[in-house]
C-alpha cells in the first residue's frame, strides 16, 4: 500500500470532534487514549458536540494505539465503549482531504490531520528527543519524559536472610505489596529477576538471600550481578544496595564469613562505586529489650528516655557498628530501622542516606566519564526521590531539580512559551510536578482535565488580592494537623461528598485561554500554580499513605489545603515579591529562587509527618465520588 503509514513516517493529529447531533445515545463524556499516556477528556463545545485540540499536534507512529473511549448512560447505569482507529486508514485519508471521518452508532468522529512527517520524527521519539511539531520549532515536552526515557526506574538490590524484615521494609519504603519480595528456595538464585509492582512503576527490586554459612556460591552470584550491571546502559544500571541484618542480641554475631568477604570487596573497590548501605532492622525490638533490662524506674520520663537512648547506642556500637567498621571502614553508611508505625522516622532517615549516597555516586561517576554521562548523572538521584514514598521533602527536592533543568529557570523569558496558550504552558509544568510525586494513580486522576482545571481555578484567586500577612506564618505541622483533622472529623460517619471551594467542572478563567505574554500577571500565575500544586500534593501525600488514589482523596487534600492558612500566605508571598520586582526581563534567577524559598518554607520534615499521621483521624479513601 503506497499510501499506508510505514515505519519511516508519522501522522500528526491536530484535533478530534465527536458530533452527537444525530444520535439518541446519552453520551456523558469521551476521552482519547493514546498508548499508555494519561487519558485526555474531550471538552463539550455544545450540547451535541465534544471537541479536543492538541497543542502542539500529537504525533502517532506505526504501532501506536489510538482509541476513543465513550462513556454513556443506559438504564440508569454508566457504561463505556472503546472506538479504535486504524492508523493506516487515517494516513490514506490525509492524502485525500487532511481529515479522517469515522461513523459509529449514528454519530460521527472527525479527526483533523496535520500531515505526514519524515523519518526524523520517529528517530526523535525513539531517542528521547521532542517529537511534537510546533509553530515555534520547539516542543513543550515534559522534562520528566526525558529522564524516564534514560532512567525509567530506581533500581536496588536488597540482600538479607529470610526473616530479617525485607518484605515490610520494601513495602513501606516504596509503597508496594509485601509479596513483591521473592522468597527463593535453597539452591536457587533469582537475583536477575526484575520485581516490579503496578503500585509503583518507578521502582524495580532485585532480591538476594543473605550470605549464610554453607552457601558461599551466593557471594559470587552477587559479585557477578553487580559487576555485570556496571557495564550495562544507564537504564539498567544498579543504583544502590541495601545489605540487611536483624540487630543481634548482646553477645550475638552480626556478620557471617560471606558478609565479611562482601564488605572487604566493597572496601577494596572491586565492587565499583555502587553505594552499599547497611540496614539494621527491627530497631523497635532492641529498644524493648533495653527497656525490659532497665525494669521499673523512679526516673522522670525524660531521664528514662535519655538512659534508654544511651544504652541502645552502646549496644549498637558493640554488636553492630564496631564489627561493620572493622571490615568496611569508618565511613560505611548505615541506618537502624523499624517498620513499626511509632518509628516511621527511621525509614525516612534510611531514604535520606540512600538518596545522598546515590547523589554522591552520580557526581563521582560524572567526573570520571564523558560529557554525555555527565549530562545524565544526577537523574539517578532524582529517580531515588521519585521512587520512595516516605519522605515528601525529597519529592520537593526532586521537583526543584527537575524544574531547574528547563522551565523554572526561564519562566519570564523562555522562548518555548512564546505563542503558546497559558493552558499549554501550565500543562507541562503540571505534568512534571505530578510525575515526580509518583502517586499510585492507576486512573490518572492527577493528570486529568478536571484536576488541572481545579488547580488553574485556584490560581485565579490571584485577582482577588492578599488577605494574609506573610510575616505571621504558622508552622506547617501545627496548622495542617488542625485543618485536616477538623475536615476529616466533619466527614466522619456516612460518607458525604467533599465539596471543594473551586469546582472542578467550572469554566476555566479567561486568562487560561490567552496566549503567553511576558507580564507581571503571567509570572504570578506561573509561580502560584507551581507552589499551590506542590503543596496540594504534599497534603495528598499525608492523606493517601501510598493507597490507590481516588477523586475523594484528592478533593480532601485540596479542601484541606485551601482551608489552611498556607494558600493565602503563598498568595501574599507571591504578590509581595511581584511588587518588589522592577526589571521583569531579568527576573529569571530571582523568580526560581523565590519559588524554591516558598516551597521549602512549607516543606514538612520527618518528625512533622510522623506527628501529622498520628493526629489525622482515619478516613475511608477506598470509596470514591465524582469530581
Amino acid at each position: 500500500m503506497a499510501n499506508a503509514l510505514h515505519a519511516s513516517t508519522a501522522l500528526c493529529i491536530h484535533g478530534i470532534t465527536v458530533d452527537l447531533s444525530k444520535s439518541k445515545t446519552n453520551v456523558k463524556s469521551a476521552e482519547v487514549r493514546i498508548n499508555k499516556h494519561s487519558p485526555i477528556e474531550l471538552e463539550r463545545e455544545a450540547k451535541k458536540s465534544l471537541r479536543w485540540t492538541f497543542s502542539p499536534p500529537m504525533v502517532l507512529l506505526r504501532g501506536d494505539s489510538f482509541v476513543l473511549r465513550m462513556h454513556y448512560k443506559k438504564h440508569f447505569r454508566t457504561k463505556h465503549e472503546d472506538v479504535a482507529f486504524n492508523l493506516d486508514d487515517m494516513s490514506r485519508a490525509y492524502n485525500a482531504r487532511q481529515e479522517y471521518i469515522k461513523l459509529h452508532e449514528k454519530f460521527s468522529i472527525v479527526v483533523d490531520l496535520v500531515g505526514n512527517t519524515s523519518t526524523d520524527v520517529e528517530h526523535s521519539v525513539t531517542s528521547g528527543q521532542s517529537s511534537e511539531p510546533t509553530t515555534s520549532g520547539q516542543s513543550l515536552e515534559p522534562t520528566t519524559s526525558g529522564i524516564f526515557q534514560r532512567c525509567p526506574r530506581f533500581r536496588i538490590l536488597v540482600i538479607g536472610k529470610s526473616g530479617v524484615g525485607k518484605s515490610s521494609l520494601i513495602s513501606q519504603a516504596f509503597g508496594v505489596e509485601k509479596e513483591i519480595v521473592a522468597h527463593n528456595k535453597p539452591g536457587e538464585a533469582h537475583i536477575d529477576k526484575e520485581l516490579i509492582s503496578s503500585r509503583n512503576e518507578r521502582f524495580v527490586l532485585h532480591d538476594s538471600k543473605g550470605f549464610e554459612p554453607g552457601e558461599e556460591d551466593n557471594l559470587e552470584i552477587v559479585r557477578d550481578f553487580i559487576d555485570r550491571r556496571r557495564k550495562m546502559s544507564s537504564e539498567h544500571q544498579l543504583h544502590a544496595v541495601w545489605l540487611c541484618f536483624e540487630i543481634p542480641r548482646a553477645g550475638g554475631r552480626l556478620l557471617e564469613t560471606g558478609t565479611e568477604e562482601f564488605l572487604k570487596s566493597k572496601n577494596s573497590g572491586s565492587l565499583g562505586n555502587v553505594p552499599v548501605i547497611v540496614v539494621l532492622t527491627k530497631y523497635d525490638m532492641l529498644i524493648e529489650r533495653i527497656q525490659r533490662a532497665l525494669g521499673g524506674s523512679s526516673l522522670s520520663d525524660e531521664a528514662y528516655e535519655e538512659l534508654t537512648k544511651k544504652n541502645v547506642e552502646a549496644e549498637l556500637q558493640d554488636t553492630c557498628i564496631g564489627p561493620l567498621e572493622r571490615f568496611a571502614g569508618a565511613n560505611i553508611p548505615h541506618a537502624t530501622v523499624s517498620t513499626d508505625e511509632d518509628y516511621e522516622g527511621t525509614l525516612t532517615h534510611l531514604i535520606q542516606i540512600t538518596e545522598k549516597c546515590v547523589s554522591q555516586h552520580s557526581a563521582s561517576e560524572a567526573s570520571a566519564t564523558a560529557s554525555i554521562a555527565q549530562h545524565f548523572a544526577s537523574e539517578a538521584a532524582v529517580m531515588t526521590s521519585i521512587a520512595q514514598r516516605v519522605h515528601p521533602g525529597l519529592k520537593i527536592k526532586a521537583s526543584i531539580e527537575v524544574g531547574k533543568k528547563r522551565y523554572w529557570k526561564a519562566l519570564t523569558s523562555c522562548p518555548t512559551f512564546k505563542n503558546r496558550k497559558m493552558w499549554d504552558c501550565l500543562h507541562v509544568l503540571h505534568t512534571d510536578i505530578v510525575n515526580v510525586w509518583n502517586f499510585h494513580d492507576p486512573h490518572h486522576y492527577l493528570h486529568s482535565q478536571e484536576f488541572r482545571a481545579m488547580m488553574t481555578n485556584i490560581v485565579d484567586k490571584i485577582e482577588v488580592g492578599p488577605t494574609a500577612n506573610p510575616k505571621k506564618t504558622l508552622a506547617f505541622g501545627l496548622s495542617m494537623v488542625g485543618t485536616i483533622a477538623g475536615i476529616v472529623s466533619a466527614l466522619a460517619g456516612p460518607a458525604a461528598p467533599i465539596v471543594v471551594p473551586i469546582a472542578a467542572g467550572a469554566v476555566l478563567a479567561k486568562w487560561a485561554y490567552d496566549v503567553y505574554q511576558l507580564s507581571h500577571p503571567a509570572l504570578q500565575r506561573f509561580m502560584a500554580y507551581i507552589i499551590h500544586l506542590t503543596l496540594v500534593l504534599q497534603t495528598l501525600f499525608i492523606v493517601s499513605e501510598s493507597q490507590e488514589l481516588t477523586r475523594r482523596a484528592i478533593k480532601l487534600a485540596v479542601a484541606s489545603y485551601l482551608a489552611s492558612s498556607m494558600s493565602e500566605e503563598v498568595l501574599t508571598w507571591i504578590q509581595d515579591y511581584d511588587r518588589q520586582l522592577t526589571v521583569l526581563e531579568r527576573a529569571d534567577r530571582d523568580t526560581m529562587n523565590k519559588i524554591i524559598e516558598v516551597m521549602q518554607m512549607y516543606e514538612i520534615n520527618a518528625a512533622q509527618i510522623s506527628e501529622l499521621r498520628a493526629k489525622v483521624p482515619p478516613v475511608d479513601l477506598l470509596s470514591d465520588e465524582p469530581w
